[in-house]
């Protein structure tokens, strides 16, 4: 017998450098479940649910450029679908494989379980349209044809696809072996010979001017031609929260983070009263745009999209952003501009050794526990939201789920992160609200033997959101109290070291051991209810004062 689809499906998928697929089996994904656990080359992540397997994808497309994921059908992929949501929102290539009943089931109308019992099959592939950028369903005849298309158009919108597998199509031979060639995106190169002098003029007639890095570079895995760019012209550079650590914060030209008038008021006064901005593969959302109080004026501007610029009010489309970042490396040279000011980080520690922790106690203290080369997952919220102006040490990589915000993200993404990378150290820092939504997760840190260190903060509730409501002490906030320092050892992680931490000098003595471990390491920081870090106190006065408040 020739290929199977199924074996077609995993060899492509291969053959684009995926080898890891996180999942939760299911009798109707068994074929599939089946191949990925016989096929050498590859390896099955079990997850604890669909929603952490979706998760976890995430994080592993964030260090390794793109992931699979694969589910059953109805109840399994409708779990995943939050997770697959948040990777369209967040531009990263995701493959979703779920295995659906076999075809005579479909054709006969019989009720079968994991569906809604109304002889509707397609239902569920309909409801997760809007959050993919393709999908299919696999039979014999299509399958060479369709993987190449869905492979296309995840890699070329950094967005999710679709790939149900129906269980009986998934073991038949191919009935069609010749693939159908994908046309490769390009630019429309006459327009592209009329942008790239524009912009050229732009920067050479500008007294003042700033890159402004934006996420979309590191989803598109431009970080070379990006700093090509800036070392060749000199031009400073700053970044937007979704796209902390996307370039090196140790590189000269860098000035901090950018976030409107809620961050640094320096590296906002420079970036907006610079002549020229000129913006790669920025996403303008509120939290990005520090709720919208970033304030650039469009005719000093140019805005460089995956497959557009602007420039001024004018648009040119149909010129990617690659292409762009080419060119403008061929042809520019150094401008002579010169950098205003390096960003400090977040400073000394405050408070006494036996004072009770605060974020200008805690956040400080892990930016110097940061490392060359670490990956840092911060969770949506504050405790993200209190790293944003630490300064990454080299090599170091940042992550945060800034659009999407889906609270729980952290704990299962950091997993697929150190899958993805199991040479370097992970750091998780979340907070215990969001902690608790998916943190069975962690148990799968010892079981494929990773060490990351997790520091969970304990303020007795939903901080942000009662940062962000009416009354911050209404019910909805508080959570069952955990005892956070013991989950390790609940979860099977055997050696970890665990330690509960209240005052600066515990903190000082668990981040010590954590630094000397040879296992992973889980510290519970405890700190007061509304102890919050700068970020999150301003987003609190924009949004209860209204955006007309002033610093």
């Amino acid at each position: 017998m020739g290929q199977t689809v199924i074996q077609h499906l995993l060899d492509r998928l291969k053959g684009i450098g995926l080898t890891d697929v996180f999942g939760v089996p299911g009798d109707y994904s068994f074929p599939v479940n089946d191949a990925i656990c016989n096929d050498p080359d590859m390896r099955w992540i079990g997850c604890c649910n669909e929603l952490n397997a979706g998760y976890a994808a995430d994080g592993y497309a964030r260090i390794k450029g793109m992931a699979a994921v694969c589910t059953t059908y109805g109840v399994g992929e409708l779990s995943a679908i939050n997770a697959i949501a948040g990777c369209y929102a967040e531009n990263l290539p995701v493959f979703h494989i779920v295995g659906m009943p076999k075809c005579s089931m479909q054709q006969n109308g019989n009720i079968i379980h994991h569906s809604l019992g109304n002889g509707e099959f397609d239902l569920f592939h309909r409801m997760t349209q809007p959050v993919v950028c393709a999908s299919t369903i696999l039979t014999a005849e299509n399958t060479v044809a369709e993987v190449e298309r869905v492979i296309r158009a995840a890699l070329t919108h950094k967005q999710p696809v679709y790939i149900a597998v129906p269980a009986d199509h998934a073991l038949k031979p191919l009935g069609c072996t010749r693939p159908h060639s994908q046309p490769e995106p390009a630019s429309d190169k006459q327009t592209l010979e009329t942008v790239i002098p524009l912009i050229l003029e732009k920067l050479e007639q500008a007294g003042t001017a700033i890159a402004l890095v934006g996420a979309l570079i590191g989803r598109y895995e431009l970080h070379e031609p990006m700093l090509e760019f800036i070392d060749k012209s000199g031009i400073p550079f700053t970044s937007m929260f979704m796209a902390k650590g996307t370039l090196s914060e140790t590189h000269p030209n860098f000035i901090g983070v950018y976030n409107g008038r809620i961050l640094d008021k320096e590296v906002q006064q420079t970036v907006e009263s610079s002549d020229l901005v000129i913006s790669f593969g920025a996403i303008r959302s509120d939290i990005n745009t520090g709720a919208f109080t970033v304030h650039l004026d469009p005719h000093k501007e140019v805005r460089v999209h995956p497959d557009r610029v602007c420039i001024g009010h004018a648009v040119y489309h149909n010129v990617l952003l690659e292409d762009v970042l080419r060119e403008l490396c061929a042809r520019v040279g150094n401008l002579g501009l010169s950098v205003p000011m390096s960003p400090s980080g977040l400073g000394e520690p405050k408070g006494g050794p036996d004072d009770e922790i605060t974020p200008d106690s805690l956040y400080p203290r892990i930016e110097r526990f940061f490392a060359a080369g670490d990956i840092i997952m911060g969770e949506t919220g504050t405790g993200s939201m209190g790293l944003v102006n630490a300064r990454l040490p080299e090599n170091a990589v940042f992550f945060n789920q800034t659009l999407w915000g889906s609270i729980g993200w952290a704990t299962p993404a950091s997993f697929g992160a150190a899958v993805a990378a199991p040479d370097r150290r992970m750091l998780l820092i979340t907070g215990e609200g969001s902690h608790q939504m998916t943190v069975q997760e962690i148990g799968q840190f010892a079981r494929f033997g990773l060490k990351p260190v997790i520091i969970c903060i304990n303020n007795d509730g939903y901080l942000i959101e009662r940062l962000l409501c009416e009354d911050p002490y209404i019910y909805y906030n508080d959570l069952a109290q955990w005892n956070y320092s013991q989950l390790p050892e609940a979860f099977g992680m055997k050696g970890w070291f665990s330690a509960k931490v209240t005052t600066n000098r515990e903190l000082d003595e668990a981040l010590r051991k954590a630094s000397e471990s040879d296992s992973g390491s889980y510290i519970e920081v405890v700190t007061g209810m509304m102890s919050a870090p700068e970020m999150a106190m301003a987003l609190n006065r924009i949004v209860l004062k209204g955006p007309g408040w002033k610093a």
